[in-house]
């Protein structure tokens, strides 16, 4: 085994999924590496999160081979994936809306893990500032923007290795995408691994490394962010609205 593939944290290959009889994913592979950033784009309805969930094992109907830290993980359950070190955020943020910051933090809570960050509330709140002037507001009564930061705290209270995060700068304010973007890269300085389902370019290119592109459940293009800013056919046919 060459040191590159030993850096590989997520290897996907041939992945298929299905929602009832409709087939959604068609055979997409890709790789996230120790460290880097990969974003996952393409306009609504491609396919990103449904990647993301079936990767995460949270498809009824999938078909394919996930590894991840060097173990095939196709058949593992949401919960064993998450105890080996893979963070989920999904789209819809689902805080704990009758739950305290601080609450919602300690439902995250794993133990330390070799060679990952050790999180801990007081680390967070120096990574998300506006989560630190509010430490018992309730989940419920917090800003859109507001509750996405801390739906990835929470993620991180679990010292993943990996993190799926969905569509980050999706429905928040410019003044929290920009905090979004900063938190990625700080996360990137811990050495950490992000897979980013992202429509915005302009974001991906801020943060990632690498991109996949895909249209209807097809891996279209991938290759390094810069290739993809610099390629006006790849983002006039498979980007643009």
């Amino acid at each position: 085994m060459n040191a590159a593939t030993q850096d590989v944290l997520l290897r996907v290959e041939g992945l298929n999924a299905f929602y009832g009889r409709a087939h959604i994913l068609f055979d997409v592979a890709l790789e996230v590496r120790r460290g880097e950033v990969v974003a996952l784009m393409g306009r609504n309805g491609a396919g990103k999160s449904t990647t993301m969930k079936a990767i995460m094992g949270l498809m009824d109907r999938a078909q394919g081979k996930v590894d991840f830290l060097g173990k095939d993980i196709s058949r593992a359950r949401p919960h064993q994936i998450a105890r080996m070190g893979m963070g989920y955020v999904p789209e819809d943020r689902r805080v704990f809306a009758d739950l305290s910051v601080l609450e919602n933090l300690e439902v995250g809570r794993q133990p330390p893990r070799p060679g990952a960050v050790a999180w801990t509330p007081q680390k967070l709140f120096a990574l998300f500032p506006n989560l630190g002037e509010m430490p018992q507001r309730l989940g419920g009564r917090m800003s859109g923007g507001e509750q996405q930061m801390l739906t990835v705290a929470r993620t991180l209270m679990g010292n993943p290795y990996l993190v799926l995060l969905d569509e980050p700068s999706e429905g928040v304010a410019p003044v929290i995408v920009e905090q979004m973007a900063d938190m990625i890269m700080t996360l990137k300085r811990e050495g950490m691994s992000i897979l980013l389902s992202e429509q915005n370019l302009h974001f991906a290119e801020l943060v990632s490394d690498r991109a996949y592109v895909l249209e209807n459940g097809h891996v279209r293009y991938q290759g390094t962010m810069d290739e993809l800013a610099a390629d006006a056919a790849v983002r006039h046919a498979y980007l643009s609205v």
